[in-house]
């Protein structure tokens, strides 16, 4: 059996949940179905980032200890992917005592070989960020991020020889063109590195809520160290057994780009150091724009994916996610656009290609899917494809263009029905063959639709199998049944509201 362990970053624990975390959360989530429908041994990784200044801020102005804080906040993350449907095997909080150990392990360890050495450092630091910039790294001398002008900070830090590492991380991308998804983001990693690094400070002696350092309590960990090492930490100790041999290397972390340099940089060089094997993939998507710009609640242009869920339904807004921006692209989303997609796509596309063949069926075959007097090798071919098609597209963890091909059928389905126009056929008893063969060849094609949908859009899934008097169990949804003809004629059809109701 395979396996396949995806990651999403973990979200910082300052503020409430946004549609940027539930579009990774829901990547992370369409990747691990699938994974699961092909048959392989899955683990699935979200969680919070919970130290560092910002959570020690908020605490204090809301008069409560930093553990009181984030314990409140991670609630709501909990929620969020419990909300989207996130079939996550662990949720993993960098508080918890055994990632807090691990910590402490991996930097000791990295110590006692000559990795790490204490220096004096003074820079330009962004509290926001919690990272270190030089100056031609700023916009105007503030922050590319957050826009405020850093502070110049001296202190004695403990620094990571990052800057030996150089010649090895430049080997690997030379060795691993597919490192880093899409190809954009790898070139703008590896050009980072070719221009040269520098060591960087892995510990805060100003910093009070983190993980201390084990040698000197005086200093906590740097944030950003403490929160890259729980993609190996949380499979020591989620199912109380050592899962790192059976899932390290990870096949895909998922982030957006503005953590590109943490992750392709300096995440390699720390497992680097401590002798364990790369992840195989970075997946690095942009942002969902508002009016051309990325969303903040500053700025008043933040679509709240609760009020989404609450009002179109959870399926309706994974199945936007990936259908109005390329996945790995920045893109334009608005409300307007969502309706438009859900009226089109899913009302009239997918929900009335359901209704329509499920009322032919009743209508024409007393609500039993006929047997079909035999296979349509244009189908048999042409899902055979689409299957094809459609697993490229998912291991190169290109969900959109997945998405697209999957749309295409139901299209294609739509057409073959006013091109063979069954209601016609139902006036002549000499064609009740011909009748028969494309009532099932609807109800064959719904079939493997819901099969190919279910990573992103499961509960329509399960619904469209269980209207056509199918069953929809994990083995039933298994990709190797997204294969023409496999549907046992006789199955009663059920009958339903519309399954995406059509918006006014």
């Amino acid at each position: 059996m395979n396996t396949f362990y995806v990651t999403t970053p973990i979200y910082y624990v300052n503020d409430v949940p946004h549609i940027g975390h539930a579009y990774t959360t829901i990547a992370a989530d369409v990747l691990a179905r699938y994974h699961r429908q092909l048959g392989d041994d899955v683990f699935f990784l979200t969680g919070t980032d919970e130290h560092g200044n910002p959570a020690a801020q908020a605490a204090r102005k809301k008069g409560i200890t930093p553990q009181e804080y984030v314990d409140g906040m991670v609630g709501k993350f909990r929620a969020l992917a419990e909300r989207v449907n996130a079939t996550n095997d662990f949720f993993i909080r960098t508080t918890d005592p055994e990632h807090r150990q691990a910590v402490q392990n991996f930097i000791q360890q990295l110590y006692d070989k000559g990795d790490i050495y204490l220096k004096s450092y003074e820079g330009l630091y962004c509290a926001a960020c919690e990272a270190f910039y030089a100056e031609k790294d700023l916009m105007d001398g503030k922050c590319p991020d957050h826009g405020t002008a850093p502070e110049l900070i001296k202190e004695n830090n403990y620094f990571f020889r990052l800057s030996s590492y150089q010649e090895r991380l430049i080997e690997h991308y030379e060795n691993h063109p597919d490192f880093i998804y899409p190809a954009t983001r790898f070139n703008e990693a590896r050009s980072f590195v070719m221009q040269g690094l520098e060591d960087i400070s892995i510990s805060r002696a100003t910093l009070e809520w983190g993980i201390p350092i084990p040698w000197d309590k005086s200093q906590v960990v740097y944030v950003w160290v403490d929160a890259l090492l729980n993609y190996i930490s949380a499979l020591a100790y989620a199912r109380r057994e050592n899962l790192v041999p059976r899932f390290w290397p990870a096949d895909y972390h998922l982030m957006a780009k503005d953590i590109l340099k943490f992750h392709a940089v300096i995440w390699p060089a720390l497992l680097m150091a401590a002798g364990y094997e790369l992840p195989r993939h970075l997946f690095i998507h942009g942002y969902l724009l508002m009016g051309g710009q990325k969303m903040s609640k500053t700025r008043g242009n933040v679509l709240d994916p609760f009020t989404i869920m609450d009002k179109y339904g959870v399926d309706a807004f994974r199945f936007y996610c990936f259908r109005e921006v390329n996945f790995g692209q920045d893109g334009v989303v608005s409300m307007d656009g969502f309706e438009s997609r859900y009226n089109t796509e899913l009302a009239n596309e997918l929900g009335n290609l359901l209704s329509r063949t499920a009322a032919m069926i009743g209508k024409y075959a007393d609500g039993r899917v006929p047997a079909p007097p035999a296979q349509t090798r244009e189908f048999a071919e042409g899902v055979q494809k689409l299957g094809i098609g459609v697993a490229r597209a998912m291991s190169l963890a290109e969900l959109t263009a997945a998405l697209e091909k999957i749309w295409q059928f139901v299209r294609s389905l739509n057409k073959y029905i006013e091109d063979s126009a069954p209601w016609k056929m139902a006036s002549e008893e000499s064609r009740r063959s011909e009748l028969d063969q494309v009532l099932y060849n609807l109800a064959e094609g719904l079939r493997i639709c819901a099969i190919l949908l279910n990573p992103f859009i499961p509960e329509a899934a399960a619904e469209i199998l269980r209207r056509l008097g199918l069953r929809a169990s994990p083995e039933d949804m298994r990709m190797e049944k997204a294969e023409w003809g496999i549907t046992e004629p006789g199955a009663n059809v059920a009958f339903g509201d519309p399954l995406f109701p059509k918006l006014d």
